[in-house]
């Protein structure tokens, strides 16, 4: 059978990405304990994940979830599906407890929940920045953020990543032609694992009358006393206007939320369109963010375990003469070269890590590195082999 025309374009598009060492595919793995999966019968240190806190693969807790099923909660609390939108029949009862349980920790107003991440931050923007608005967002924000900013009608600049001396200039020059101004930054920066500046943003938000939108995806779970994120740990949550966080990595859940004033909440229930028309979060889905919330707050050991580990593992890196960055449980490990970043993550495989090189379009271009994500079901044993072998593979 003849290939059509868009197979035939798509075919030489992918040899190009093929020859550009960037092409990705899918591997069907298993979730394993202590920090571990599965692939074609071999375990692996799992290096590429974001379940920081270990919770996804923790059997106990796991284990004390389902010990509430039972025949009066198997529908309402453990339904697989909600069988409509939010603003048809999908709202279930947990949604709102969910989310006046993020409030009151925050401390805010009130709280939204989408059905990811990439849901809230693609759905935000274009909700409540138009023409005659200005967005002016950190460069390496994630692509979501960028895919919102796209979808919204208003101006888009991007400043240099954490050049705060940057926006101010752009701020100046530019605030007083918009109506309205939005600031955008992630807490901890996906690929870089380093973290903005909270305080030079909200200085410069009050100063030039902005909104500031924080996504705290890598830091929820992880930073400030009660596991709430960066904005907690440097107690400045009130001064964020709209605080964004995800439930699929440290809590090991599904879904994202943003916390923000009554007014914005309402208006993005009737205005974003990926809260609108998308079919609502199962009651199971929803039940297990209750349930992991309730713990998070105590959970202060495993993330001192994680600073710690994460620590150790950057200075030995700094130690084999490695080039890393970061000051979080995101470890980079700096290589350049796509080829060479591939090669270094196939042989750190074939000696048991599961390691996966970072390529152009994820990361700009000749920036390719190796993304160690650390977490707190591993050991000290589990991680320090890694150095040397990446600096061998180097070599």
């Amino acid at each position: 059978m003849p290939l059509t025309n868009l197979n035939r374009d798509l075919e030489h598009q992918i040899r190009q990405i093929q020859q550009d060492h960037r092409l990705r595919s899918l591997t069907p793995l298993r979730q394993l304990e202590h920090g571990r999966i599965a692939d074609a019968g071999r375990d692996y240190l799992n290096l590429s994940g974001n379940d920081y806190l270990g919770l996804a693969a923790n059997r106990e807790m796991v284990g004390q979830f389902y010990q509430q099923l039972n025949p009066a909660t198997m529908l309402a609390t453990f339904g697989p599906g909600a069988a409509g939108s939010r603003l048809m029949t999908g709202n279930s009862r947990i949604y709102d407890l969910l989310e006046k349980k993020l409030a009151a920790l925050y401390g805010r107003e009130s709280c939204l929940v989408f059905n990811s991440g990439f849901h809230g931050n693609a759905g935000i923007l274009p909700a409540l920045a138009g023409k005659g608005d200005l967005i002016l967002a950190d460069k390496l924000c994630h692509a979501s953020l960028i895919d919102g900013m796209r979808l919204s009608r208003a101006r888009t600049i991007r400043y240099r990543h954490l050049d705060y001396t940057q926006l101010a200039s752009i701020l100046q020059a530019k605030r007083d032609a918009y109506r309205r101004v939005f600031v955008v930054s992630e807490s901890i920066f996906s690929m870089d694992g380093d973290r903005a500046d909270l305080r030079q943003l909200i200085a410069l938000k009050k100063k030039y009358r902005c909104s500031l939108y924080l996504d705290e995806a890598h830091a929820l779970g992880v930073l400030g006393s009660r596991g709430l994120g960066l904005a907690q740990e440097e107690d400045v949550v009130n001064d964020i206007d709209l605080l964004f966080g995800t439930f699929g990595k440290a809590l090991a859940g599904l879904g994202g939320f943003v916390v923000c004033s009554h007014i914005v909440a309402d208006y993005l229930v009737n205005t974003a369109r990926s809260l609108i028309f998308t079919t609502a979060l199962p009651p199971v889905c929803l039940s297990w963010l209750l349930f992991v919330l309730d713990r998070i707050p105590e959970m202060a050991d495993e993330r001192d375990r994680l600073q710690r580990l994460a620590g150790q593992l950057r200075r030995d890196l700094e130690k084999q003469g490695l080039t890393t960055g970061g000051s979080s449980q995101i470890v980079p490990v700096m290589i350049g070269d796509s080829a060479r970043a591939v090669a270094v993550a196939g042989e750190l495989r074939d000696r048991g890590y599961w390691v996966t090189a970072v390529r152009p379009p994820t990361v700009p271009a000749g920036t390719a590195r190796l993304r160690l994500s650390v977490t707190a079901a591993m050991s000290g044993d589990d991680l320090a082999p890694l150095p040397p072998l990446i600096a061998a593979a180097l070599r």
